[in-house]
């Protein structure tokens, strides 16, 4: 198949819905991780084709959802700043820190930029040097490349108004983080499919042998997502922990070798705070010493940022599989995407997690 409109067809979906119903003889929970193959589950009414053996669970796929609320307040403070221009990714602006957002900070008067690239800040940087240009650093390790590449180039014009603040997860140390807790409930993953573009899928074949899991890589199309099911009762059921690479017209074991040294030569592996879930060792991105001038941490002074505590919201529990949304006895009632409510940890969540999981699957 090489169109889009036959990764749809609806005789290529019932064909692989009528083989998961006939090889779903047992129980099995399956966590995709991406939020886009969320979007096409949901779209497509994917969980109703499914027999009842086969539980869909929604992971910790998506960046707005896992950015911790300190970093919301760095973002706030900088957006604050007289001369300072904060730009940003359109999903960032309305993720609540522990008191505001980007979008209310942009109302009351701040300069703050929704772009569609990290070339974007550095074209308003090249522009008016007199103006600091802060680029707010979010996603997987699908959007680390283009933004090293920004940042090479920021260095090779020898530009001092341009910084990152950078929040930088990676999705590997996640599921192991997920497949470690004691209340664990994945048995499967499918795998997502824009990050193994960029990173190949050597790092799942430790997690797949180590937790004996299957994980299959996976594209976002309904026939791409069945597909990936189907490839992943089967491993299930023959006891095999394996990688399996569904997405093969664009993903390789090996991914994309450049984007990769690209993110080496900028960036460096650290831990990461993972909103709602807690410290990941390991699993984020923060700048390498030789590009420390680029870093907003250092070039501004910003305040501590609020420490996540413990409460009534059960985000981090839907991330990880655990919980569904309609288990929160506040969501709907006290706490809504518009007005969350309690500790910051509850906004937050409120409109990232807890909402966003409700709305895929509502």
């Amino acid at each position: 198949m090489k169109y889009v409109d036959e990764f749809r067809g609806t005789d290529l979906a019932q064909g692989l819905v009528d083989r998961i119903r006939r090889a779903a003889t047992r129980p099995l929970t399956l966590m995709e991780v991406c939020g886009g193959q969320t979007h096409t589950i949901l779209k497509y009414g994917i969980q109703a084709l499914l027999p009842e053996t086969i539980e869909l669970l929604h992971g910790p796929g998506c960046p707005v959802c896992v950015t911790p609320v300190a970093l919301i307040d760095h973002a706030v403070a900088l957006a604050r700043e007289p001369g300072v221009c904060l730009t940003s990714f359109g999903d960032m602006l309305r993720v609540p820190g522990s008191a505001t957002d980007l979008l209310h900070v942009k109302a009351r008067g701040g300069d703050v930029r929704m772009v569609y690239s990290p070339l974007d800040a550095l074209r308003l940087a090249t522009e008016d040097p007199k103006r600091q240009v802060v680029f707010f650093a979010v996603g997987f390790e699908t959007t680390a490349p283009s933004i090293a590449a920004v940042i090479e180039r920021a260095a090779a014009l020898g530009l001092g108004n341009i910084s990152f603040l950078t929040a930088h997860v990676l999705v590997p140390p996640a599921l192991g983080a997920v497949l470690d807790a004691a209340d664990n409930r994945v048995q499967a993953f499918l795998a997502p499919g824009h990050v193994c573009t960029v990173m190949g899928y050597r790092q799942y074949e430790a997690l797949a042998s180590r937790y004996r899991v299957p994980i299959v890589v996976t594209g976002f199309e309904p026939v791409d997502l069945l597909q990936g099911i189907a490839n992943g009762v089967d491993l299930f059921n023959a006891g095999r922990g394996v990688v399996d690479n569904q997405y093969s017209r664009s993903v390789s074991r090996d991914g994309n070798v450049a984007a990769q040294r690209a993110v080496d030569r900028v960036f460096e592996v650290c831990d990461r705070e993972w909103r709602g879930i807690g410290m990941i060792p390991m699993s984020g991105l923060a700048l390498r010493p030789a590009y420390h001038a680029f870093d907003a941490g250092r070039r501004f002074a910003l305040p501590p940022g609020v420490t996540e505590t413990k409460n009534d919201c059960i985000a981090g529990e839907v991330l990880r599989g655990v919980r569904k949304p309609h288990d929160c006895a506040a969501f709907g009632a006290r706490c809504t995407p518009e007005r969350p409510q309690g500790a910051p940890m509850v906004s937050a969540e409120g409109v990232c997690a807890a909402y966003f999981q409700y709305r895929r699957t509502a």
